[in-house]
């Protein structure tokens, strides 16, 4: 695919190998530590992809956030593949030793922001927003902010007030992408929470954007942001499978926080493998 004007170019071929990498190297991870956040971050996972790969520029012009700040599996691999993280630090993930925690840490390597308490990213990425616009001296030439917030995290009023702010405020280099998997830590939010939806309305009443692809279309994903009108603030919902690409992790609520024992490892690596063949 040919590059849109401010945007890298993207292969969505080399992005589906590079998620398949992805995921196999979390599940490496995972049978080192008692537990991680592998099937939420598995959901998020071409969502970030596309961000890092194919949307923010590579000069560093741009951010990129990770509201949902337990999905950083995904966010931390990548970083990994790019060279920003050592091997190490991953190898070392959740020890006493390592710097890498089960949440992103600000200060680490290719970490813009400590987050996990769910709520606060946007309110950040606004703030990092008008920053870039300030910076720049006017929204054409700044730098653009990337925010993946899960869908969970949209339940919070404090995301609802920064959604208001960033239209408010003009905020045209705001981009947030939800993690729509339709999961919280327990239950299926469309059965516990039906009134979340819908979701596009609620935001283009507060004045934002939106584009609805499948989360795990990373071609998709990609073409909706570089196509969208840069008059508002615009947010891309992904509709996404928790656990995507293991079956039995996935819409499965256990696998919010657990790591599989060696059976189930050896299951899941087998049926990445025949994703990829």
């Amino acid at each position: 695919m040919t590059a849109t004007p401010g945007h890298n170019s993207f292969d969505p071929a080399a992005s589906r190998q590079r998620c398949l990498q992805y995921r196999r190297r979390i599940l490496d991870i995972s049978q080192r530590v008692s537990a991680l956040h592998a099937a939420g971050a598995f959901s998020c996972m071409e969502l970030t992809d596309t961000c890092y790969h194919g949307l923010m520029r590579p000069d560093g012009q741009d951010t990129f956030l990770m509201s949902k700040g337990h999905g950083c599996m995904a966010q931390y691999v990548i970083l990994e593949h790019r060279g920003v993280l050592d091997r190490r630090h991953l190898d070392e993930y959740c020890t006493a030793h390592g710097i890498l925690g089960a949440h992103p840490d600000y200060g680490n390597p290719g970490i813009e922001a400590s987050t996990g308490s769910l709520g606060h990213g946007l309110a950040m990425a606004v703030g990092m927003a008008i920053a870039e616009r300030n910076k720049a001296g006017g929204a054409a030439e700044a730098g653009a902010i990337y925010c993946v917030l899960s869908d969970g995290e949209v339940q919070e009023g404090s995301t609802w007030e920064a959604f208001m702010m960033a239209s408010t405020l003009g905020l045209t280099n705001l981009v947030a992408l939800i993690d729509n998997n339709d999961f919280q830590s327990l239950g299926r939010t469309s059965i516990t929470h039906p009134s979340f939806y819908p979701l596009d309305e609620k935001l283009e009443a507060f004045g934002w954007e939106t584009a609805t692809v499948n989360g795990h279309d990373a071609e998709a994903v990609y073409n909706a942001v570089a196509a969208r009108k840069g008059d508002r603030p615009f947010c891309l919902i992904g509709k996404t499978t928790k656990g995507k690409g293991v079956s039995y992790m996935e819409n499965v609520p256990i696998w919010h926080y657990r790591s599989p024992n060696p059976e189930e490892y050896k299951l899941a690596l087998a049926e990445l493998k025949e994703i990829a063949s």
